[in-house]
């Protein structure tokens, strides 16, 4: 069962002055910034609060570390701005996935993939989703 919205992803040009106007502005708290090489991206995840399940919404910014990622892609095509949103889920993402996938939902990973903080991720196809791109995650 999706049980929260997990994050907003954010797409950046420059992740340090990113995360320095969302801790400055906001208030937020930056809690893990991490380099995926697999996705190409350079990202922080910024918790804006607890959730009553015991986890907590954050905001995952997102700068491409080469030329060729999805993310650098999406930002020569669309600028900064709202990329993804990522539901968590307290059961299996590949699970939930199936179950999604079984509605005429296209699921864009074969298999979950590692995510943010250690998570299990996969991402369904935003022209099945009325244009957004739409994460899963199951926490570490």
């Amino acid at each position: 069962m999706l049980t929260r919205i997990d994050h907003i992803g954010i797409a950046c040009h420059d992740l340090d002055a990113t995360v320095a106007f969302y801790r400055e502005t906001y208030g937020f708290t930056d809690v893990h910034i991490e380099v995926n090489e697999e996705q190409g991206v350079r990202e922080a995840m910024l918790k804006i609060n607890e959730t009553g399940d015991g986890a907590a919404s954050y905001l995952q910014l997102l700068e491409p570390t080469r030329e060729d990622s999805t993310v650098a892609k999406w930002l020569a095509k669309n600028g900064e701005g709202v990329h993804h949103i990522a539901f968590g889920t307290d059961g299996d993402v590949q699970d939930e996935a199936d179950g999604i996938a079984a509605k005429g939902v296209r699921v864009l990973y074969d298999s979950p993939r590692r995510g943010s903080m250690g998570s299990r991720i996969t991402f369904l196809h935003p022209k099945d989703a009325h244009g957004v791109l739409t994460e899963l995650v199951q926490k570490a």
